[in-house]
């Protein structure tokens, strides 16, 4: 009897991961999966699960597997899948929550350090050449005021680190409970309001898309630093542009992006104050055997407690 099949919308899974699924055949849908390359494979291979790496899984896909049970996202961030056609078809979605917190809380704290210390633009300037150390000044971020949206694995790791440097923190998370003593919780508007710099690490749905925009941007302080390692979608990428080139934002450091990969002409590229990174937050070593070891887990734990389908 031939091994049930697992498709990877990626070219790879860590060797960790992979000894915990040998009993399954492993099909690579490669580094940059479209839907039609997902639906054939599925057609080929119909199987049990899918770890969601790259790509986005809609119900094309699922429908090209019967025998699909579970996608398990690689990772923590879902909103690749269509979890309402999911749902429907009675496939459970699952992720690997807190697997890249450590890696993701870091680049956020990176950038949120290149951004207040003009960490790149110094750099191109010493490589020029230049010496500004008589006309230079950085922002000391010890003393002042972050505002994190999202307080899940992600966004406490970071209010840690920021709490570790002295700041105040302001959290804002409807769905968070117990939160350490260093996370003070607040409305939107008091985050906008009161932060020096603020800092997304909530998952993207519906209702809230492009919550940064043009009205939360007027209500922030003038000057605020903002930080995004989420979801590009949280932005309104246009008003954002505006208000860097306004100074109402003195620098955005940003992971993520509404379009991606970004392609050549985007309005952030050759922009002073925009420090850029393409989405690779949860891109350590580390983080790729934890992603890898959750998501394996995660599927394993759901198809033991699915029923096999009997036999015809």
């Amino acid at each position: 009897m031939s091994r049930p099949a697992i498709i990877v919308t990626g070219a790879d899974l860590a060797a960790q991961a992979l000894a915990l699924l040998e009993d399954f055949h492993i099909v690579y849908a490669g580094k940059a999966p479209t839907e039609d390359d997902l639906v054939a494979l599925c057609r080929t291979h119909d199987p049990v699960a899918i770890i969601v790496r790259y790509g986005k899984v809609g119900a094309a896909v699922m429908d090209a597997a019967p025998s699909l049970k579970v996608i398990s996202k690689h990772g923590s961030g879902t909103d690749t899948i269509d979890k309402v056609a999911a749902k429907a078809r009675g496939i459970e979605v699952v992720a690997a929550v807190g697997a890249n917190a450590a890696a993701v809380a870091e680049q956020a704290l990176a950038l949120l350090l290149a951004c207040a210390k003009s960490v790149v633009a110094l750099d191109a300037r010493m490589h020029a050449g230049h010496w500004d150390k008589a006309t230079h000044k950085s922002l000391e971020l010890g003393g002042r005021t972050v505002g994190v949206v999202g307080l899940g694995a992600i966004g406490l790791r970071f209010a840690k680190l920021a709490d570790a440097l002295g700041m105040r923190v302001l959290g804002f998370d409807p769905f968070a409970k117990d939160l350490p003593v260093y996370v003070e919780s607040v409305d939107l508007a008091t985050i906008w309001r009161d932060s020096d710099a603020i800092s997304l690490h909530c998952p993207l749905t519906d209702e809230n898309r492009g919550m940064l925009g043009e009205a939360s941007l007027a209500q922030c302080k003038r000057g605020v630093i903002v930080v995004n390692t989420a979801r590009g979608g949280l932005i309104d990428e246009p008003a954002l542009l505006a208000a860097v080139r306004s100074g109402q934002v003195m620098a955005a450091g940003l992971d993520s992006f509404a379009v991606e990969p970004m392609v050549a002409g985007h309005p952030f590229q050759g922009e002073a104050n925009f420090i850029l990174s393409p989405h690779i937050g949860g891109v350590t070593s580390d983080a790729y055997v934890n992603m890898g070891v959750g998501a394996a887990k995660n599927l394993l734990q759901v198809l033991a407690r699915t029923p096999a389908p009997t036999a015809a």
